[in-house]
């Protein structure tokens, strides 16, 4: 603890202001929406399982429509995810920015790889399995619950891009609202990055799955390749040292709180998991 935070009694490790408690403020709003999120996501499992377990006539078995490789994958991805988010608050908290970059960049990828798999999975079993949300209660319930993760893993990661670009607000910003048309310029380059690197990449496993070879795959989608490499130099662009930032110690709380919102997401997912896919093969009929 600073001899100032000692001193005003107040002030905690990491400069944020705390409640009569003794929980910094920002953590304990984030401890309350959790607890709440809990509730939810508690009531959305409860309903998908009461309803798996006695399922009407007619429904589809999800046996044939799961790919349990690939969805353990995912879930090694997103555990792996929370390994590095908890490294970038160890970082941050030690003021170290850069190890804090690099590991929320590698959250950020992971979790984008997850969503990733989650998009072809749901593509997957409406193309090929002709699940949809309306056409059975299993689709309502399994879309609405892992669809709902889904979204929370999203939120997390534009959470994280956020994050990432803050971390080079310039101490000096000599210009005025110079930091602000950067910071949106590099987060336009971020989002134009996931959605055509993704759309991309999901090309290239279509393709992969068609039987075409990559002669087929460049000739149909060169543009989108070629922007993709276009947005990642930009990002490395961004990504340049400029300098002294106004981002150290001070904004550990911050990142903390994004952290125990991702460790949350990743939690709420090893309880979807088993629940959702593991115990198909292992209880239900």
């Amino acid at each position: 603890m600073s001899s100032h935070a000692a001193t005003a009694g107040h002030i905690d490790h990491h400069h944020d202001a705390t409640t009569s408690t003794g929980i910094p403020n920002k953590k304990l709003f984030m401890w309350a929406f959790l607890a709440s999120d809990c509730m939810f996501f508690g009531s959305l499992i409860a309903t998908h399982l009461i309803y798996r377990l006695h399922p009407p006539a007619g429904s589809p078995d999800p046996r044939d429509l799961f790919s349990i490789e690939l969805t353990s994958g995912s879930t090694f991805i997103l555990l792996m995810s929370s390994l590095l988010m908890a490294l970038a608050v160890n970082a941050i908290q030690k003021g170290n920015v850069a190890t804090t970059r690099k590991m929320l960049l590698g959250t950020i990828i992971f979790g984008l790889i997850f969503l990733g798999g989650q998009v072809y999975e749901f593509n997957h079993f409406v193309k090929v399995g002709g699940l949809t949300l309306s056409n059975s209660v299993f689709g309502s319930t399994f879309y609405t619950l892992t669809g709902t993760h889904g979204t929370h893993v999203a939120i997390g990661v534009l959470w994280l891009v956020l994050m990432y670009i803050r971390t080079f607000k310039p101490t000096d910003d000599s210009n005025g609202q110079g930091w602000i048309a950067k910071g949106a310029l590099h987060f336009l380059a971020f989002a134009g990055a996931v959605v055509v690197g993704m759309y991309t990449l999901l090309a290239l496993v279509h393709a992969y799955e068609e039987g075409h070879g990559l002669a087929y795959y460049f000739s149909h989608h060169f543009i989108s390749f070629g922007g993709t490499i276009a947005l990642i130099g930009a990002l490395i662009w961004f990504a340049r040292s400029p300098g002294p930032v106004d981002f150290g110690e001070a904004n550990a709380i911050d990142v903390e709180s994004m952290g125990l919102y991702w460790h949350f997401v990743d939690i709420v997912w090893i309880v979807i998991f088993p629940v959702v896919y593991l115990l198909e093969y292992i209880v239900l009929p």
